[in-house]
């Protein structure tokens, strides 16, 4: 079965589990792995015409590992409808196994396979079968070169399992890595195909579980992908007696001298996403600009910490970090917001200010959204480290800290008492500032609202990508974060 993008399997996999169910299906599930490949073949073949029904003429590029031996297989198939077809053998031939077997297949149908010396394809579709999951360090030269052929010649690609050069376990780009429009996952969805820089490299995603047997991995799967719709199934139906009290109060801290933008935008993301209350503790010059933008947030001005004390005695959670700064003024609030035993969203400065991940130590629920700068800050490495492989960052904060984790960034990361989870909501118009405020504020309405720290997190992000989604249909270029808050009301009652 062929699936789309639109409804893609939930679980995500390691190359190593991925590999694993592959021999469970050969040895346990009595399938020939040849035959697992006339499957991919088939399902490649399929998606190939379904998107470019005028194509008669393909550039098949093959490495020696199995995604060549379904790119041969591929081969095979077009030169028996009629493609003009000219294969290309970057480096070494498949010469055991089923790749093998694949290859005498497809030089039985009539394809001939030249070694690539650096010729420069100029029409019709590409399809890479250069590298498959088994990648582990930098693309090698010879194939570094055909992959910067394949980009260079802004034909469409069709890439076979992953994008040759792309690291299926991280999305982190090797070296070099196809460009493709359109990618075909086979057995399992690896979970590189959703973060770093996947979505530069992934293109449209198929899935095909080569109808294989149900066999267990024999272990869990390693992380989720997100979908709106579960994750709205956390947010319970309100009473038609309900009052805002029932909503409880979210108070948002920050807004230091200059940067009051930042407390508006989460106090109206948080208003926008269904919290009863919502109070303001920020510098007193910020108020009347508060209170124009947004009347109904209560506006507090908070010069010092014991101004904070009787509105944290008031306050249900607390959302602290947009504007904060990192002076004394804002590292007073936040220390005596971490001693509470209120819910909290630590954002922005709150991060910087706290200087490590093992200097949170809370026993009440806490959600950190730090992006990679951030976090790398907290986890004292450096950003490429915290990119190289955002699933473990994201785990290792939330081993050192207990809490709530989201790693920001193209694929965001969450981990939280339920494991790793992915959201691919979002696009590149969220390149602008405010964004990481409105977030926030959605969060603490989230946790108002009786959520768990886990269900507030995988709810907000969606919700926050997909308004972030919505208002883009205007266009990605110039899209505001104010533009996000007023799509969340939509997105927030399905």
């Amino acid at each position: 079965m062929l699936r789309c993008t639109d409804n893609l399997p939930l679980t995500l996999y390691t190359a190593a589990q991925t590999r694993a169910l592959d021999a469970h299906i050969i040895n346990d599930g009595g399938v020939p792995g040849i035959q697992l490949m006339l499957r991919a073949s088939r399902a490649l073949f399929s998606t190939l015409e379904a998107t470019w029904p005028d194509c008669d003429r393909l550039q098949v590029f093959c490495g020696k590992g199995n995604n060549a031996g379904d790119a041969y297989l591929l081969a095979a198939l077009a030169v028996e409808r009629g493609y003009q077809l000219q294969l290309w053998q970057v480096g070494e031939a498949p010469g055991s196994g089923d790749a093998l077997l694949a290859r005498q297949r497809a030089e039985a149908a009539g394809v001939v396979a030249r070694p690539w010396q650096g010729e420069q394809p100029t029409e019709g579709v590409i399809v890479d079968g250069l590298l498959g999951t088994g990648l582990r360090g930098e693309v090698r030269p010879g194939f570094a070169e055909a992959i910067d052929a394949i980009n260079a010649s802004a034909l469409p690609v069709l890439s076979v399992d992953v994008p040759s050069g792309l690291c299926s376990d991280s999305g982190r780009r090797l070296g070099v890595a196809v460009r493709a429009a359109v990618t075909v996952s086979f057995i399992a969805l690896k979970r590189g195909l959703f973060t770093a820089d996947a979505a530069d490299h992934v293109g449209h995603l198929y899935f095909s579980d080569l109808d294989a047997p149900a066999v267990s991995f024999g272990e869990n799967p390693e992380a989720q992908r997100l979908e709106l719709d579960h994750a709205l199934a956390a947010l319970p139906e309100r009473a038609r007696g309900a009052h805002k009290g029932h909503f409880v109060h979210v108070l948002v801290v920050g807004g230091d001298d200059g940067m009051a933008g930042a407390v508006v935008l989460a106090a109206s993301a948080a208003a926008r996403s269904g919290a009863g209350l919502i109070s303001c503790a920020t510098r007193s010059a910020h108020l009347p600009g508060l209170l124009a933008c947004r009347p109904e947030v209560m506006g507090h001005g908070v010069e010092s910490v014991s101004a904070l004390a009787p509105l944290l005695e008031k306050a249900s959670v607390v959302v602290i970090g947009p504007g904060l700064g990192q002076q004394r003024w804002g590292r007073s609030l936040l220390k005596a917001v971490l001693a509470t035993s209120l819910p909290a969203v630590l954002d922005a400065d709150a991060l910087n200010l706290l200087g490590s991940a093992s200097a949170l130590q809370r026993s009440a629920p806490t959600l950190l959204t730090p992006h990679p700068g951030e976090a790398s800050r907290l986890l004292d490495c450096s950003t490429a480290d915290i990119q190289a492989d955002r699933f473990a960052a994201a785990r290792k904060l939330r081993e050192l800290t207990g809490a709530t984790v989201l790693l920001k960034g193209a694929g965001s990361i969450i981990a939280d008492e339920d494991g790793l989870a992915v959201s691919n909501y979002g696009n590149p118009g969220m390149a602008s500032g405010g964004m990481g405020d409105v977030l926030s504020g959605v969060l603490g309405a989230l946790l108002a609202q009786g959520l768990s720290a886990g269900e507030a997190m995988r709810l907000g992000v969606c919700a926050h990508g997909a308004a972030a989604d919505m208002a883009a249909l205007k266009g990605e270029r110039g899209l505001l974060a104010s533009d996000v808050i007023e799509e969340l009301r939509s997105v927030l009652n399905g």
